[in-house]
């Protein structure tokens, strides 16, 4: 199963709303893209804590989203590296 629909399953048998669903999913995708670099995808597995410090600091400097949202990328991040990759 692929990593996004893992994180789809977890989702639905933790009973989220299906809009926290979507968002959560689409966070990871930008996530995914954001490190995909020069054409090579990027197991979050190898990118740790690193990785998602640079996707949000990208975030807050580079596309200047507000705190809610970076507080959003965060929790969908985190349960993807909690619930799914363990």
């Amino acid at each position: 199963m692929k990593l996004l629909d893992r994180m789809r399953h977890k989702l639905r048998l933790r009973h989220y709303a299906i809009r926290t669903e979507e968002a959560y999913v689409r966070w990871a995708e930008r996530y995914l893209r954001f490190h995909k670099g020069d054409g090579d995808w990027k197991h979050p597995a190898g990118l740790g804590a690193a990785g998602v410090e640079a996707f949000l600091t990208h975030l807050a400097a580079d596309r200047t989203v507000a705190a809610s949202t970076q507080n959003q990328a965060f929790a969908a991040l985190l349960f993807l590296y909690r619930d799914v990759l363990g």
